[in-house]
């Protein structure tokens, strides 16, 4: 009797020691205290990777900067996911906003991204590449998924739709709509029969809508929820938030938080007395099941006057908590 109270007081006791180890994951802002922009944060088996926009490492370019982080306070920069440059856009050095996801059917990570065409006659294209591990090496497939004039085809995100196993990808910018296409199973080309569709158009709030990018869609609670950024990502006039639409059908309607709520304002994360410019964001769970959204922002305290304005130190990467209540994303408190 007494070794089976004494077997339920460890039981009982090691109940509230997990409980509470769930509960005590918190991260002080920004993780990351460098350029690091764009960010998608993925959980491969309980270690977090990283990976940004091109830019510079100890006096090195890199293409597609990656950080690695047990804990999601203390992150590594473990270099290059993409070392070698794309055929297609071998001359340049514009290489955006990665996302990363692994596809099981494959047993391959594929990595799409952005980048400058060697091709004068056109600008930004999508590409995607593949790799055995997390770190890389990414590897491209030797040519682009589809180019474009401007920064149109920038931004994008992958999902396999959990409701029909087709594979998805949503891209955009350059204030035109936000997309969806379908992909062939192997991620290499578009659907042969598929366009590109519509979810979600700039210009229809009075706020950060006068350009809308950085699409990213999160699967919870029956709804896709399409995360998405506007107006001006950077510079001098940088002027950036997060806001959010939803649906139940991955190819839409999407019905954006302001049309719900009548406020016509679908942002859920803004500047404040510390941060400026917060987007660009990608969601992520960690080992627990809490959901995160990782964005980069421009804090106040770097801001410089110069001889052509102001100057920004860059926009390192943060992280908040976020949870999905009455239907919506809402952001907590670290």
């Amino acid at each position: 009797m007494k070794h089976n109270i004494l077997t339920i007081a460890f039981l009982v006791l090691l109940f509230f020691c997990c409980d509470a180890q769930k509960k005590s994951i918190a991260v002080t802002n920004p993780v990351l205290d460098m350029d690091f922009p764009d960010p998608t944060v993925i959980n491969v088996h309980g270690k977090y990777f990283a990976y940004a926009t091109n830019g510079s490492y100890q006096g090195k370019t890199l293409n597609i900067r990656i950080a690695s982080s047990t804990d999601l306070q203390h992150w590594k920069i473990e270099g290059d996911a993409l070392p070698q440059k794309p055929s297609w856009a071998s001359t340049t050095q514009d290489f955006w906003a990665p996302d990363v996801i692994y596809d099981q059917s494959l047993n391959k990570y594929v990595m799409f991204y952005s980048g400058k065409s060697d091709d004068t006659t056109t600008d930004k294209c999508l590409g995607v590449a593949f790799a055995d591990k997390p770190e890389g090496p990414f590897v491209d497939k030797g040519s682009p998924l589809i180019c474009g004039k401007s920064f149109i085809n920038i931004d994008p995100k992958a999902l396999i739709d959990p409701k029909s196993g087709k594979k998805l990808l949503y891209w955009g910018s350059a204030f035109e709509p936000i997309k969806v296409q379908e992909m062939e199973t192997d991620w290499q080309h578009f659907k042969t029969g598929s366009a590109p569709q519509p979810m979600v158009w700039p210009g229809k709030e009075k706020e950060y809508t006068h350009l809308i990018e950085g699409g990213w869609v999160d699967y919870a609670n029956d709804h896709y929820y399409l995360y998405y950024s506007g107006d001006n990502c950077c510079g001098n006039k940088a002027n950036y938030a997060v806001l959010v639409a939803r649906s139940k059908n991955a190819f839409g309607p999407f019905e954006t938080l302001g049309t719900n709520n009548g406020t016509n304002k679908s942002v859920i994360l803004e500047k404040d007395s510390v941060w400026l410019a917060p987007g660009h964001n990608s969601i992520f769970r960690d080992n627990n099941g809490q959901t995160w959204i990782a964005f980069h922002a421009i804090k106040k305290a770097t801001v410089k006057a110069g001889p052509e304005g102001n100057h920004y130190y860059g926009r390192v990467m943060c992280l908040k908590k976020i949870v999905y209540k009455n239907g919506w994303p809402v952001l907590v408190e670290n």
